[in-house]
């Protein structure tokens, strides 16, 4: 699983022009399944999510977490964050996942990021055409890619 985490101050997903979710000041993040994640992978990245310290404590120094900010969380799915570029100019999405594995993969998420932050996580449509808009906060943005499975292809 991988995921592109950014410390927003407002964000925000629209689809067909009307605006389906948005958050305040929190994480907005963007999220891809491979082909290898099931259930282990699903709980490291809540976990890594939620623990991630990015958030600024009384002396200004990234060491807060989103759960000790009461930050918000905006989960989108993106299975262009598998895209391979290597060759020629078309990206190939092989290493992601297809959909029929990934919603309920992504929905796990969700529902795990949910239990642990009730009322504070926000999504967009799985699959959908979607416009995400945020304001990128510090900018802090990270790249968090989940071991893989046992056995799985590296």
């Amino acid at each position: 699983m991988r995921a592109v985490v950014q410390r927003v101050s407002t964000a925000g997903v629209a689809v067909e022009g009307s605006e389906i979710a948005r958050i305040g000041a929190g994480l907005c993040v963007l999220v891809a399944m491979a082909p290898t994640d099931g259930p282990v992978q699903v709980a490291w990245m809540a976990d890594r999510v939620v623990g991630l310290r990015v958030f600024a404590d009384g002396d200004g120094k990234m060491n807060r977490s989103i759960v000790e900010s009461g930050g918000s969380l905006l989960l989108v799915s993106q299975f262009t964050l598998y895209g391979d570029v290597s060759r020629g100019r078309r990206p190939s999405f092989t290493r992601s996942a297809c959909a029929e594995e990934a919603e309920p993969l992504f929905a796990s998420l969700v529902a795990d990021l949910r239990r642990r932050l009730p009322d504070r996580v926000q999504t967009g449509v799985f699959g959908a055409d979607m416009q995400v808009s945020l304001v990128n906060d510090g900018p802090v943005t990270l790249i968090v890619d989940s071991p893989s499975a046992p056995g799985a292809e590296a």
